[in-house]
């Protein structure tokens, strides 16, 4: 058999396929070779030889080219050159068949035969077509065998991290470290580094590349340097500190910078620059505008704060102006020494503090010092602890006003007991005098009780002396009692009405802010509101509307709850406006309408509804317990003063309500004042003990509470909250009433009854909001809803509509009412006692506007 070396194969195949043989030889040969190699370099370029001795680099670089050397080599012997034959070979094991030795062959027997050579030919023509097909064989390049711990691939990494991180021009300082050259191995060089303080936000500067010869640093910037080579090579010597520095050679430079000065480094290499430190300017903050009262009686005073690099915190002081103070009545004697109010000034949560504008919100109702006149300076710090102060602003320390003439004369004896405990004789008197006659000016029994106690325990302090603590104990309870005339807790709705126009009246006359006139008209708005309701509940209970509901002239007006809105807005308008006079013209009409108002009941009510029944059910309950209170106050002051409740009966008729008060009287609590009037012996002979009355009452308000509608939803959950507390209170009641503790008594029942209210209020919200999601059942015109406004404060329309024709900010300045909202969503940030969840609401809400 003879070789043929004419073979059909492709030329790119063979050629591939011994490329690949010659790298399997090649990696399984060096591959010791490279790893040591890319150690080496790894180790250079990431400056290893420069962070220890000179004989340890030169010993491990011994170490590392021997084992180079060696890896070489072994793998230059281990190494052979694939011949063609064998490349063959590899590509004719790869086909089947074997096609390339089959056309290498000859054909050993039957030569001569036509036939079988003939065969022969055809086989080899079709082991040529394969040979002709033939892909060039990868190469086996694994070396998992030859290195089971990879440490090639370890060497490659580290590699690849000093490439990434490191410099290849660090090889270079290998040649610097000659034998017998060791200083100069590692070289006279230094770094440095310029570190502003921190709450500047400026980054760090390093020295090395800062051309300029001037370099401008913050005060208190941190220089730190470090020398290599032999100690003594390179110097420091700088002035900008107070001692300064005078030719430095330690190996580590650290100092901060105080002062302008020159900074240089003397040596090899050495630098020089002239230092221009920027001093840090202390902060400055001011009044920026008025200090007001807004309507809940929050002092609100604008101020503006600056700083170079932001203000950190700042306080607002508040003094005494003893010198402006209107000396006479109460305060001619000298005032008892106080502490300054002390409160934080609001910073910024997001955005700059380098220059802002802030509002300081802060309630002083109930300080002694409310109204008077004080000193108000305003404090900034900054990062630095430096502090920058604003002149002092003098004005009327802002608070809450009470426009009712009673409670504001509680509220000046308060200031007057306050001023100094001297005055506590004075204000005993003072009380006494304005409750000598209670007929015509008190218009609640229980405000009238609590201040004849508050009285009582204010002469017996006096009496033994007057101390602190009870002279804080009188504060406080004269404060509340000024909050209860003001605000009110009459039971009837026509009263509360009428006190709101009669808040409103005095308002006006007085002059009052726009915050105040605001909150006045909103609370007329929803005592009118509650006012029609109770129309309307009369007006189901008895089949007709109340003929007292009609006018003198024996017509009715027929207006909407829209209508209504429409003419308070149109007051409040005239008020901010400044028209007073026609203010006043149109609030006297608007009385006049709401008493000759008729309220249009809607067609087809047919039965009324489960919720209809429960709410008629409570107010029934809450007339009882009217009456029951009402009871227990006569029999109170029959134990003052003998004999006079007959006397006195028809003075608390008046004072109780009215007609309501009549109402409350019929059912458990008797039948009217012809009831009262024979005596409470008798009194408790007919119908019970007082007592008992209150335990009957406090079980039917547990039964009435068993089928209370509006279960699972949040009116509803909020109205038997509030009806559990009514429980709770009319148990005290009871208790309080068989110990025979009346004053305890009533203050129990007062409570009951705010908490029926309450309830009330809740399940005819959940009525209103049940009655909306009910498709068809849409309210006829003048079916008062709920107080039922959105979270903006509006009321929503009649008709069961949903628009509503009030501004979505409630007046034309829009932008002092967005400014209003936003200083609120601030001050309650500032509130850490609320919850974490909503304080991260609120904060998310100053992010986003």
């Amino acid at each position: 058999m003879r070789a043929k070396h004419n073979l059909p194969i492709p030329r790119l195949s063979l050629w591939l396929t011994h490329a690949g043989m010659l790298a399997e030889q090649f990696l399984r040969a060096f591959w010791p070779f490279f790893s040591v190699l890319m150690a080496i370099f790894a180790a250079l370029m990431l400056g290893l030889q420069d962070e220890v001795r000179v004989e340890i680099v030169w010993g491990v670089g011994t170490v590392a080219l021997l084992g180079l050397a060696a890896t070489l080599f072994v793998g230059a012997r281990r190494f052979h050159f694939p011949t063609r034959a064998e490349a063959l070979m590899r590509l004719d094991a790869a086909l089947p068949g074997r096609p390339i030795q089959a056309l290498i062959d000859d054909q050993a027997i039957g030569a001569k035969d036509a036939d079988s050579v003939a065969l022969w030919h055809a086989h080899q023509n079709r082991m040529a077509r394969r040979v002709a097909e033939a892909e060039p064989v990868k190469p086996d390049l694994r070396l998992a065998d030859r290195d089971p711990y990879a440490l090639r691939y370890s060497a490659l990494l580290a590699l690849v991290i000093a490439a990434m991180f490191g410099s290849f021009w660090r090889i270079g300082s290998v040649a610097e470290m000659a034998p017998g050259a060791a200083v100069a191995g590692q070289g006279p060089s230094w770094e440095g580094w310029v570190e502003p303080p921190r709450y500047t936000g400026l980054p760090t500067l390093y020295l090395a590349d800062q051309s300029d010869p001037t370099l401008s640093v913050p005060q208190g910037s941190r220089i730190t340097l470090r020398f290599y080579g032999e100690i003594g090579a390179h110097s420091l010597t700088e002035t900008t500190t107070p001692l300064g520095t005078e030719a430095a050679t330690e190996p580590e430079q650290d100092f901060v910078v105080e002062r302008s000065g020159q900074f240089k480094i003397n040596g090899p290499s050495g630098r020089d620059w002239a230092l221009n430190v920027i001093a840090d300017i202390r902060p400055q903050v001011a009044v920026a505008g008025s200090a007001e009262s807004e309507a809940g009686g929050q002092m609100k005073l604008p101020f503006a704060a600056s700083d170079d690099y932001g203000v950190v915190s700042g306080s607002a002081v508040i003094e005494l102006d003893l010198a402006s103070v209107d000396r006479q009545y109460g305060l001619t004697a000298a005032p008892e020494p106080r502490e300054v109010i002390t409160v934080e000034l609001p910073m910024p949560i997001t955005g700059d503090r380098a220059d802002f504008t802030e509002d300081l919100i802060e309630d002083f109702s109930q300080h002694p010092w409310a109204h008077l006149p004080v000193k108000i300076t305003l404090m900034a710090r900054d990062a630095a602890d430096q502090e920058g102060q604003s002149e002092p602003y003098a004005t009327a320390l802002p608070a809450r006003r009470f426009f009712d003439p009673l409670a504001a004369a509680i509220i000046e004896q308060r200031r007057d007991l306050l001023w100094t405990r001297e005055n506590a004789t004075r204000v005993s008197q003072m009380l006494r005098a304005v409750s000598h006659l209670p007929e015509e000016l008190f218009r609640s029994d229980t405000a009238y009780l609590r201040l004849r106690v508050i009285l009582r325990r204010l002469e017996m302090f006096n009496e033994y002396g007057l101390k602190q603590e009870q002279q804080a104990e009188i504060a406080e309870a004269l404060w509340e009692l000024g909050v209860l005339i003001e605000d009110g807790t009459l039971a009837d709705a026509l009263e509360r009405m009428r006190r709101a126009q009669e808040r409103l009246t005095e308002a006006m006359k007085n002059g009052a802010t726009d915050e105040e006139i605001a909150e006045l008209m909103q609370e007329l708005r929803e005592a009118t509101q509650d006012y029609m309701r109770q129309l309307q509940r009369l007006a189901q209970e008895n089949g007709e509307f109340d003929e007292n509901q009609q006018g003198q002239d024996g017509e009715s007006m027929q207006m909407t709850q829209d209508d209504l809105q429409r003419m308070m807005d149109r007051i409040q308008e005239l008020m901010e406006q400044g028209r007073m006079a026609e203010a006043q013209q149109a609030l006297e009409e608007f009385q006049q309408m709401m008493e000759n108002m008729r309220v249009t009941q809607g067609q087809g009510q047919g039965q009324q509804s489960e919720g209809q029944q429960a709410m008629e059910g409570l107010a029934e309950t809450l007339r009882e317990q009217q009456g029951l209170s009402d009871q227990a106050f006569r029999d109170l002051q029959e134990q003052f003063n003998p004999g006079a409740q007959a006397g006195e009966s028809q003075g608390n008729e008046g004072r109780s309500g009215g007609q309501g008060r009549g109402q409350s009287h019929e059912g458990q609590g008797g039948q009217g004042q012809g009831t009262d009037e024979q005596g409470s012996g008798s009194q408790q002979g007919q119908e019970g003990s007082l007592a008992d009355r209150q335990q009957a009452l406090r079980d039917e308000l547990n039964r009435q509470q068993q089928g209370l509608p509006g279960t699972g939803t949040p009116e509803g959950d909020a109205a038997r909250d509030a009806l559990d507390r009514a429980g709770r209170a009319m148990e005290g009641a009871e208790e309080a009433l068989r110990g025979d503790d009346l004053a305890e008594a009533i203050d129990q029942q007062s409570e009951a009854m705010e908490a029926l209210r309450e309830g009330m209020r809740s399940l005819g919200e959940a009525l209103a909001q049940n009655q909306q999601n009910q498709p068809g059942q849409g309210s006829q015109e003048g079916d008062m809803q709920a107080d039922n406004r959105d979270p903006l404060g509006r009321a929503p329309g009649a008709n069961g509509t949903i628009s509503t024709d009030e501004n979505l900010l409630q007046g034309e300045d829009v932008y002092r009412r967005a400014r209003e909202l936003l200083d609120e969503i601030r001050r309650r940030t500032g509130e850490s006692d609320r919850p974490q969840i909503e304080l991260e609401y609120l904060k998310r809400l100053l992010e986003r506007f």
